[in-house]
């Protein structure tokens, strides 16, 4: 039988055509199966045991590593934890009081009068009998390095003239009498010693609250700085007492007696 041409370049067009579409699904079929992530019958995806130690180290470090990070960040850096060793500050602080310090921004102009702050003794004030009763009295809480902290209230800035003329006279400041009657121990006079101090350069002149038991700058107005502590020595300001319970407070109610004075 005589073929018919075009019948016959039809016939092969069409199986052309035929090949090349099963050609694609074929490919198509396979990538399908390349991209085929296996699940379980729950449809929840089933990772492959490389997946699994990857995301098992970044939940370990999601939930351990950085919380932790930033709580020594938050306890080192942000804010201080301090036990009161000694009567100085009483009764704003008492002995066994845990107080909480604002670390951050400490400067000339962050400072105020009236503040309670905490700073390191690098004059050596204390004796080595207080640091072995303070180190006993606190477990070691609050202390760097074999380096003790004091803690004492703010009454002088840089260039300030701090003085009293004792027995019972006010404190004053370039000047202006104090009002301390708010923080004062009940039954201490703010000062029996008589004082006049011109406070130097990045220093501060501080004072214990409870005036008779104090050993603050006016007992050391020969140790170089006139008895102020210098600001670098500031490690920050005592922002409430935390513990225990009893004796929770905030501490920046002193800062009220010195602006009554214009201070």
């Amino acid at each position: 039988m005589e073929r018919n041409p075009g019948l016959y370049l039809g016939f092969l067009y069409f199986r052309k055509r035929r090949s090349t579409v099963e050609t694609n699904m074929s490919t198509a079929k396979h990538s399908r199966r390349e991209n085929y992530i296996p699940a379980h019958s729950t449809g929840e995806r089933h990772y492959r045991a490389s997946e699994r130690r990857l995301m098992g180290a970044l939940d370990w470090l999601f939930y351990f590593v950085v919380p932790m990070a930033i709580v020594l960040v938050l306890r080192f850096v942000v804010f201080g934890l301090f036990i009161i060793p000694s009567a100085s500050m009483e009764n704003t602080l008492m002995i066994g009081d845990r107080i909480i310090t604002n670390n951050l921004n400490i400067s000339s102009q962050t400072l105020k009068r009236g503040q309670v702050i905490v700073f390191a003794d690098n004059s050596h004030w204390l004796t080595a009998q207080d640091m072995n009763e303070a180190a006993s009295s606190t477990h070691s809480f609050g202390i760097d390095s074999g380096k003790l902290f004091l803690v004492k209230r703010l009454i002088g800035l840089p260039g300030d003239v701090v003085a009293c003329d004792g027995g019972g006279a006010p404190v004053t400041v370039n000047g202006q009498a104090i009002d301390e009657s708010s923080y004062l121990k009940p039954g201490v006079v703010p000062s029996d010693e008589a004082f006049s101090v011109t406070v130097p350069p990045d220093s501060v002149f501080v004072m214990g609250d409870n005036r008779s038991n104090s050993a603050d700058s006016r007992f050391h107005q020969d140790d170089g700085n006139s008895g102020c502590v210098r600001i670098s020595s500031v490690t920050g300001v005592a922002m409430a007492v935390f513990w225990p319970s009893s004796d929770w407070k905030t501490l920046n109610a002193g800062r009220q007696a010195f602006e009554s004075a214009g201070l």
